[in-house]
């Protein structure tokens, strides 16, 4: 299943609460004010990494652009992923959930 955060983790549990739903063959994708949570160096940060060594996290890049987030302040692992990106990953999952 493929997870999707829209939610920025400074204003809502959203992350907190889709980390700890997810089970085998699950990733994460962080879109919107979401991409908030791959920030390195912040609690979100720490969460985003301890989630890697099980499943793999990806962050839109569109988004971080607009929110003005380099690709150097992204937690090291979480992978960049364009709009064809995006649309590979909800093709190559059998189901998406969204978390709001």
């Amino acid at each position: 299943m493929l997870h999707t955060v829209n939610k920025s983790p400074f204003a809502s549990s959203t992350l907190t609460q889709c980390l700890n739903h997810l089970a085998a063959g699950a990733a994460v994708l962080l879109i919107e004010d979401g991409v908030y949570g791959a920030t390195a160096g912040t609690g979100a940060g720490a969460q985003i990494a301890s989630c890697l060594k099980r499943f793999p996290v990806y962050v839109l890049g569109p988004d971080l652009e607009a929110r003005g987030i380099s690709s150097n302040q992204v937690v090291e692992g979480v992978v960049t992923v364009d709009y064809t990106g995006f649309v590979k990953l909800v093709v190559e999952h059998d189901a998406v959930q969204s978390w709001l």
